[in-house]
């Protein structure tokens, strides 16, 4: 139901929004990295590289030599600098990470969360784990 001002809200309520809308909009906050760039940052130890996919891709297609594993329902806690669950690797807000998952959908989400923590450099992998494999990047 509307309230006829074309807004799509009623009473306050936002109407839903389909994931391919949410991606565009969450996508259209940061710049994505393409796998060579990722690989090369990494490599300058300018990114930190972090892998969300769970176990059994993992098993499945191999690692990401350097990345960090951590699982996507870890990922806040082990990332915010100020959280008392953070990896020695989560120094400042000011870190440059990379969240790669299999595809590169999930990990866009995963960034607008880490957005929200304050880690604003973070960003996500275009076409995750399967385009760094495609380019012929490391894997292990």
């Amino acid at each position: 139901m509307s309230d006829g001002d074309g807004s799509g809200t009623s009473g306050g309520v936002q109407r839903p929004v389909g994931i391919d809308a949410l991606l565009e909009r969450v996508r259209a906050g940061y710049e994505r990295i393409e796998p060579q760039e990722a690989y090369e940052a990494a490599l300058a130890g300018d990114a930190l590289l972090v892998d969300i996919r769970y176990a059994a891709l993992r098993e499945r297609d191999g690692l990401i030599s350097g990345a960090l594993v951590v699982e996507r329902n870890e990922l806040e806690w082990r990332l915010d600098p100020q959280g008392s669950h953070r990896l020695p690797e989560a120094t400042s807000h000011a870190l440059r990470v990379v969240v790669i998952c299999n595809e590169g959908y999930a990990s866009s989400l995963a960034v607008q969360s880490l957005h929200q923590l304050g880690l604003h450099r973070a960003t996500d992998l275009v076409g995750g784990f399967q385009a760094w494999r495609a380019a012929g990047l490391p894997v292990v």
